[in-house]
């Protein structure tokens, strides 16, 4: 494998809870090595690391960032903006985390524009992808089948660069889904909570329909 391949199956978690180890896990599993990180040094997480996602490294945050060109962001949703706002500097951020308002209190930005936008323009110099989100951890795990196996069921990728997109399919297929392009980032709102296709498992058609029909009633909410 060369050095460019070996890069390009690094893959970089911010968040060390419950969502974060099982990406981690399944990432290991499909042959990418992963570096995780939580708040604070990497000793600290270093036997979580070990229980609940063995073959993966537990790094500070810095590390993550210096060691994946993707990172995903799989930390509370109210705790994004405590990070700088140039730490994922041209990389791909794969945002995996939803808004509660009860967990994360009232926030009008988040609950009017959808989560992607507003991490986007929070970290300006990423391309941000919305995915990983819309099946909760549990489900997330017991779903994951070999590509190809019948009823396996999908996942989606919003965003608005096209090779970061690309990117995050390939992760997807990884993890053992099949994979669903959503395209604009502005298709993430059918993603989160609320939206047609969270917490649901679906198959590639259904999921692809499901976003189309979201992004069709939205586009004609805007004219009206």
């Amino acid at each position: 494998m060369s050095s460019s391949e070996a890069a390009h199956r690094r893959l970089g978690i911010v968040g060390a809870g419950k969502a974060g180890t099982a990406i981690a896990r399944a990432a290991v599993g499909g042959g990418y090595d992963v570096g995780i990180s939580g708040s604070g040094p990497a000793e600290r997480i270093e036997l979580v690391v070990e229980v609940l996602a063995p073959g993966a490294r537990a790094l500070s945050t810095d590390e993550v960032v210096r060691f994946a060109d993707l990172v995903v962001l799989a930390i509370p949703m109210h705790r994004f903006r405590e990070l700088g706002r140039e730490l994922f500097a041209g990389k791909i951020l794969v945002d995996a985390m939803n808004y509660w308002e009860e967990i994360d209190g009232v926030d009008e930005q988040l609950a009017t524009a959808g989560t992607s936008m507003v991490v986007q323009e929070w970290f300006s110099s990423t391309r941000v992808v919305k995915s990983l989100n819309h099946l909760g951890y549990f489900k997330f795990e017991k779903s994951r089948r070999p590509p190809g196996t019948p009823g396996r069921i999908a996942m989606a990728a919003a965003g608005n660069d096209r090779a970061a997109v690309a990117a995050v399919l390939r992760l997807i297929n990884t993890l053992g889904f099949d994979a669903v392009d959503a395209e604009s980032l502005e298709a993430g709102l059918a993603l989160q909570p609320g939206g047609p296709v969270f917490g649901e498992g679906h198959s590639a058609k259904e999921l692809s329909n499901l976003i189309s029909r979201d992004l069709f009633q939205l586009a004609n909410s805007k004219v009206e």
